[in-house]
């Protein structure tokens, strides 16, 4: 369904599908199966958005309640009764429950949060802050509540947060769990940035890798927390923060230098590699950054890694986003050049051609070291690198992030070196990037530069003929 389908879909309540499974239950005589999906069924052809809704079959509540209640529900009844009554060893049992409950799905989380979950999983953790492990179950509850719902988090769920990563910074599995609070509460929400940032989360974060580098999940974690820092993903916030989070984090934290240096105790470990490359990616927003990553031998463990892994599509794509970010910086553009980067890049992309995402990267990596540099222009084409971006072009016709990738990759190619531009247009770019301008709105200026650049006679679009009647008054 597209966005204005979802957009223009209407919604019920979860009462009043549950109405429904139960008048199918016992007016149809169906079984609870059978009863939830004719009620999805009636819901959909209605053109009913049923993503907010738990699909199944409330169970009878415990005790001689004839009331029918979804599991999840009953769970959070008997935690908030626990905790009233300082039940600490139930809270516990209860919290595990919860957890697996809210990691079923989205529409679970959902139900749980409207009928006051977070108040009651926050009131749990408050009373196992001296207890290790009635603490840890409590943060892991949260973070799988939170999970696609970072408006929860209050200035109280914050403080209880910070609170556990500051006093329990010693124990890998409570920093864990504190920390993917964190990256939750981040995600799509701005405000929780700004005020964990100002709770000071940002040195908390770092501390963890360099406190637990030897912890490949706490490492893992810290990372994508700080990479969520850096993110500018809420649509309600006019002006983020984001470079100025990256810039504390380099600056105040230290976080380019505890980042490589982490990744010397991972090196057979993609899936860590892979963090830490996305997220030196992320805090490259300074020409001086990109250049503190050179060093501090980042430019030199990047190459290597390319070099070493390029069998493993997940840590190319990310080791090509840092090449790409570092190469902002006109003095490392060479350097990479120098280190043999471009060959690798161009290898990445001949070995990976079927990849997408692997190969926008790699074109917009050699677009950064082309950007001003005729003399890296002629490694890239010498290397190949025209060929195997058209090449890629022609692999996904579809993708509008490769195409336009591979048309700025070839104007830049031949913005200041014109002895490349037969050699190109014999390679068949004309027709390739036509077909992009053609194919994909975004791709129209960068395709027309591209063409223009090339020698290539270029169409203006018609946007508007001024037919079809007068401006509207």
């Amino acid at each position: 369904m597209s966005s204005e389908g979802r957009m223009a879909a209407k919604r019920i309540t979860q009462e009043t599908f549950d109405d429904v499974v139960q008048e199918n239950i016992l007016e149809f005589g169906m079984d609870p199966d059978e009863a939830v999906t004719e009620a999805i069924q009636q819901f959909e052809s209605q053109g009913v958005d049923l993503s907010n809704i738990v699909k199944m079959a409330p169970s009878p509540s415990s005790g001689n309640s004839p009331e029918q209640k979804h599991a999840v529900l009953q769970t959070l009844d008997a935690l908030q009764k626990a905790v009233i009554d300082g039940d600490a060893g139930h809270v516990d049992d209860l919290l595990v429950a919860f957890a697996q409950q809210c990691r079923q799905e989205l529409a679970v989380r959902s139900l749980a949060a409207q009928k006051g979950a977070c108040p009651a999983v926050l009131a749990a953790g408050r009373l196992a802050l001296e207890d290790r492990c009635s603490l840890l179950k409590a943060l892991q509850a949260l973070s799988a509540l939170l999970d696609g719902q970072p408006d929860l988090l209050d200035a109280s769920g914050q403080e209880l947060v910070l609170r556990a990563l500051r006093e329990r910074c010693d124990d890998p599995q409570v920093t864990l769990a504190g920390v993917r609070c964190v990256r939750q509460a981040c995600l799509k929400h701005e405000q929780n940035r700004q005020d964990l940032a100002e709770g000071g989360v940002l040195a908390l974060l770092a501390g963890a890798i360099v406190r637990h580098g030897d912890r490949a999940d706490v490492v893992r974690e810290a990372c994508a927390g700080l990479r969520v820092m850096t993110f500018d993903d809420d649509i309600r916030a006019p002006f983020g923060h984001a470079h100025e989070h990256a810039r504390r984090i380099v600056v105040e934290h230290h976080g380019l230098g505890i980042l490589i240096e982490a990744a010397k105790a991972f090196t057979d470990d993609c899936s860590v590699l892979s963090e830490i490359c996305a997220t030196l990616a992320r805090l490259s927003v300074r020409n001086e950054f990109c250049q503190d990553i050179v060093d501090l031998g980042g430019l030199n463990f990047i190459v290597a890694l390319l070099a070493d892994c390029i069998e493993h599509q997940e840590l190319v794509k990310h080791v090509l986003s840092a090449i790409r970010a570092i190469a902002g910086n006109d003095d490392v553009k060479d350097a990479i050049v120098n280190a043999g980067g471009t060959d690798l890049i161009i290898l990445a992309m001949s070995r990976h051609l079927g990849n997408p995402q692997v190969c926008e990267q790699s074109c917009a990596a050699l677009c950064m070291l082309a950007l001003r540099k005729p003399e890296n222009c002629r490694v890239i084409m010498e290397g190949g690198g025209a060929l195997v971006a058209l090449q890629a072009m022609k692999t996904h016709p579809r993708e509008g992030g490769v195409q336009k990738q591979a048309c700025m990759l070839i104007r830049n190619l031949v913005a200041h070196s014109q002895d490349f531009s037969q050699p190109i247009l014999e390679m068949g770019a004309e027709s390739l990037i036509a077909e992009a301008r053609a194919a994909h709105r975004d791709c129209d200026d960068v395709a027309k530069a591209a063409l223009r650049d090339l020698g290539c006679k270029v169409e203006l679009r018609e946007l508007w003929t001024g037919q079809k009647g007068g401006l509207a008054r």
